[in-house]
């Protein structure tokens, strides 16, 4: 088969193509990415000299462009990683996640349906369901929580997977959704919790926690989600939504203090700064669906996890002194001006 994974060059969408490269050697896998601010080569620069591999640089909302890519290669399944994703900036403009998010999505989802793609995968987020009360522990996200949207990122993705669920009913067109917790793991860019939280502690700079750090996530390793995605495309069932979680419940202090422990760090680095706008309070994902239908369950714990994810940045310092030597640094200033001492 022939596979189109669109923002390859990202964090879930890199270690996705990694593992799917290296894993089905018999099928070709095109990386589409369009290499914007998260986007980066070096992540995905190792497959380079596979066979089965071919990175195309391009947008997704560029209707022209993604058609004759879809005549040239005939693709059999469609993954869409491709998305703007951090919250803070969709709050400082969202006309890009609209772009991106929505009429992207819009765009592959026209191709798909013209070239007869025999799955349409789409990459979706907990957090179009909104947030839960950090009081009523006993509630989860389940794949029928109505959508609840709090950011204009939320938003986009919700409005991203509704097109998808309509080209399924009007179109019969073959999708499935898969809706995940907070990822993390290698390559993933550094304005991410747990690698700023990491990268600042390494140079003994403040680490900016929002309002007292009690918000909570569920986190999961990403390979964990790699391979939940893949069983999705092989045995999930058309048309359906499949929430991925990693069972893994943490504050954000939670996880901070963990990284300055394992870092030997002191927790007087830690710096409370004004809340984001709209911050959702809980995150909890109910993965029964995937669990009871595809058999995947999370491999990897998050204490495992974290601790394998430091020893990675730790070991892996170029690629991320790279990003933060250059726009980044711009971007931290312009966020946590205010807000840090």
């Amino acid at each position: 088969m022939k596979f189109l994974v669109t923002g390859g060059a990202g964090f879930i969408g890199g270690n996705f193509i990694h593992y799917m490269v290296e894993n089905y050697p018999k099928d070709q896998f095109v990386n589409l990415d369009l290499l914007t601010y998260a986007g980066n080569l070096e992540t995905i620069q190792s497959l380079e000299e596979k066979k089965n591999y071919r990175f195309v640089r391009g947008d997704i909302a560029d209707r022209q462009f993604i058609m004759n890519l879809f005549e040239e290669e005939q693709f059999d399944v469609v993954v869409n990683f491709a998305a703007e994703s951090h919250v803070d900036r969709s709050v400082i403009d969202p006309s890009i996640f609209i772009k991106t998010n929505v009429l992207g999505t819009q765009v592959l989802l026209d191709a798909a349906k013209q070239y007869q793609v025999k799955r349409y995968h789409q990459v979706s987020t907990d957090e179009v369901y909104g947030d839960l009360p950090l009081d009523r522990t006993d509630l989860f996200f389940t794949e029928e929580t109505p959508i609840h949207t709090s950011s204009p990122y939320s938003a986009s993705k919700a409005g991203a997977d509704l097109l998808v669920l309509s080209y399924y009913r009007t179109f019969q067109l073959p999708v499935t959704i898969s809706r995940c917790s907070n990822n993390y793991g290698p390559y993933q860019f550094p304005e991410k919790l747990i690698p700023l939280m990491m990268i600042r502690a390494l140079s003994d700079e403040k680490l900016p926690v929002y309002g007292n750090g009690l918000n909570v996530r569920d986190w999961l390793y990403v390979m964990d989600h790699c391979k939940a995605i893949d069983l999705i495309l092989r045995k999930g069932r058309v048309g359906e939504i499949y929430n991925i979680g990693g069972h893994n419940e943490r504050t954000n202090l939670e996880v901070v203090k963990t990284i300055l422990k394992t870092l030997e760090k002191p927790e007087s680095l830690i710096q409370y700064v004004t809340d984001r706008p709209g911050h959702d309070l809980r995150y909890a994902i109910d993965p029964k669906k995937i669990e009871r239908e595809l058999d995947w369950k999370p491999e990897v714990s998050f204490e495992t996890g974290i601790q394998q994810t430091i020893q990675w940045y730790l070991s892996h310092r170029s690629w991320w002194e790279h990003i933060i030597s250059g726009e980044y640094q711009t971007y931290v200033k312009q966020m946590y001006k205010e807000r840090l001492s």
